[in-house]
């Protein structure tokens, strides 16, 4: 059964080994589509698909309680031929995940625990509110700069004080609603700020308790801090779970592209497909790592001439090798000398 799932409604389309089978429209709950298959499929081996979304995994939990082979797949997985690639419908949505379901084509992406899906959720939360701390804080300088307002050259940076808040507050208008309008953003800008502080203290406490070992071994490389490390245990899980460096480097997007035709053949940079929120915190994570471990600086500085965002695109990778080597090892990282 290939599944198009919404919110409202799912589009189900069941085939089997003889016939292509229909497609029907069903609430979207998984006991009514149980109900179906036990009054028309009793006796069958039943093999359910649908593609990664909003939807989140409580359907595929429900399936396997039933005893069925479940895959949650991603979208990019589903082969469309040429026709199909500008004709898309619910339909044949379902269609097209249950043949290629039915062709053995098709894998399933890691899905992870409930306790750790549900931490991944506070882990994206967070970053939520770093986007909206980041939003508010262009909105209050955007307006400072809508009324002419010149912000002092000391407290003209990234990094808001406690004096430049102050100040903020101090200034006087002409009208008072210019003053309103100020301090409306001003607390929101202070409610984002405490919650973004107690998110990421209750992040990295819980991941203090539950994930000790690996949080520690994780917080022993250069470069990946606290958030880093909880970033690492909440989106990629158990890393042991990967073979290695190029199957690790593969699900982050770190690995290269290649394009060959005969004897022609280019580099075409990292891959499109990527876990991009774990992408950029590597490579974030890289920038301070070549300011504080000197064999990485030594490894930065040797491809120096380059493309610095290529360069730091290498040095990430050999970030996340060092992540992977650390928890299988589980010996903690050791900053190197360079003689």
């Amino acid at each position: 059964m290939g599944i198009d799932m919404h919110k409202r409604s799912w589009k189900i389309h069941c085939a089997t080994d003889l016939f292509c089978g229909r497609s029907f429209a069903m609430p979207p709950k998984p006991e009514v589509l149980k109900t179906y298959v036990d009054t028309h499929f009793h006796d069958y081996e039943v093999s359910t698909a649908y593609e990664a979304g909003c939807c989140g995994y409580y359907a595929h939990r429900r399936f396997e309680s039933f005893g069925w082979r479940s895959l949650v797949v991603n979208p990019a997985d589903i082969h469309r031929k040429g026709k199909e690639r500008f004709t898309k419908t619910d339909k044949i949505d379902a269609q097209l995940i249950a043949r290629e379901l039915k062709d053995g084509r098709l894998d399933s992406i890691h899905v992870p625990e409930v306790e750790r899906e549900q931490l991944r959720s506070l882990f994206r939360r967070r970053n939520d509110l770093v986007k909206d701390f980041r939003r508010v804080k262009s909105y209050i300088k955007m307006q400072l700069l809508y009324f002419g307002v010149s912000v002092p050259e000391e407290f003209d940076n990234d990094h808001w004080s406690h004096d430049f808040r102050g100040w903020i507050d101090a200034i006087v208008f002409d009208h008072p609603t210019a003053r309103e309008t100020l301090d409306s953003r001003m607390r929101s800008f202070r409610f984002i700020d405490k919650e973004l502080r107690d998110v990421s203290t209750k992040l990295r406490a819980y991941c203090r308790k539950h994930y000790k070992k690996n949080y520690y071994l994780l917080r022993s490389i250069p470069g990946i801090g606290g958030i880093v490390a909880c970033g690492i245990i909440c989106e990629l899980g158990d890393l042991r779970r990967f073979n290695s460096i190029k199957h690790l480097a593969g699900y982050v997007g770190l690995a290269p592209g290649v394009h060959q035709s005969g004897d022609n053949q280019r580099a075409t940079g990292i891959t499109m497909r990527a876990h991009r929120l774990m992408r950029s915190y590597f490579i974030e994570a890289s920038w301070q790592a070549i300011r504080t471990d000197p064999v990485m600086q030594a490894y930065y500085r040797k491809h120096l001439g380059k493309n610095v965002k290529n360069i730091i695109v290498k040095v990430a990778r050999k970030l996340l090798s060092r992540a992977l080597a650390v928890i299988k090892t589980e010996i903690p990282y050791t900053i190197g000398v360079i003689e």
